[in-house]
């Protein structure tokens, strides 16, 4: 999953929200830095608010990766995505497998944007609502190290909503080609460009399935969220519901 993907439903607690970006923005930051639940779980219990807050959005994050890579919708959309793409591939030096990953990423992103575009201004909202040198160093605690540029990149990402651009295949494009060069990787065939709308649809309308383990697994935290809060909150006698 990407950006959106983990963040569309949480969008009323913002360092949530930019703790399920950690791992993501971290991949661009720092590829050697890595989110594991045995280095962020502690900060669950011993971390002040924000840090909780934080941790728990880079937990649910990790959580979403699990379910959605366990799927079968995931692996028949990689296969889908492989079929159609595969005859372009001339330049061996690509790999394949990656490159669909990366793409039924994105086009979900995408479709979900699509159909929800006043969360995704929302999401921006509340990311650019919390303080990236907070998050940077909270990040910096869970990893035991500096991760150099971190803040600077999430104003970028802030700045730049780079996910508005994956609306447009043109502007889609531009960004795969970002991807590539970072990686290091030859640029993309330009045929692979004239089978994004058929990518597009393909991913957009196996959206729900491909979420459907995240959103049952949201649902279940949140029905056991609220269980816990109405046994927390005191009740006079004779007024319990």
């Amino acid at each position: 999953m990407n950006y959106f993907a983990h963040a569309y439903q949480y969008l009323h607690d913002p360092y949530f929200t930019a703790g399920t970006a950690v791992p993501d923005w971290l991949s661009v930051v720092n590829r050697r830095a890595r989110m594991r639940p045995r280095i962020v779980a502690p900060h669950m219990e011993h971390g002040d608010g924000v840090a909780r807050r934080v941790a728990a959005g880079i937990l649910q994050h990790l959580t979403d990766d699990r379910l959605f890579h366990g799927t079968p919708a995931f692996s028949e959309a990689l296969t889908q995505v492989l079929g159609v793409i595969r005859p372009t591939m001339i330049d061996g030096r690509i790999p394949p497998v990656f490159l669909s990953h990366l793409l039924v990423e994105v086009l979900l992103d995408a479709a979900l944007a699509a159909r929800f575009p006043a969360e995704m201004d929302a999401y921006y909202r509340a990311l650019e609502g919390v303080s990236a040198e907070t998050i940077a160093s909270i990040v910096s605690r869970m990893t035991e190290q500096p991760i150099l540029g971190f803040a600077p990149f999430v104003r970028l990402f802030c700045r730049e909503r780079i996910l508005f651009d994956y609306l447009e295949d043109d502007k889609l494009w531009v960004r795969l080609g970002q991807v590539m060069r970072r990686l290091h990787l030859p640029p993309l065939p330009g045929e692979l460009c004239d089978r994004l709308p058929q990518l597009r649809a393909l991913i957009a309308g196996r959206q729900e399935e491909l979420l459907a383990p995240c959103l049952r697994e949201a649902a279940t935290a949140a029905e056991s969220s609220g269980d816990r809060a109405d046994r927390d909150s005191p009740t006079e006698p004779g007024f319990a519901g």
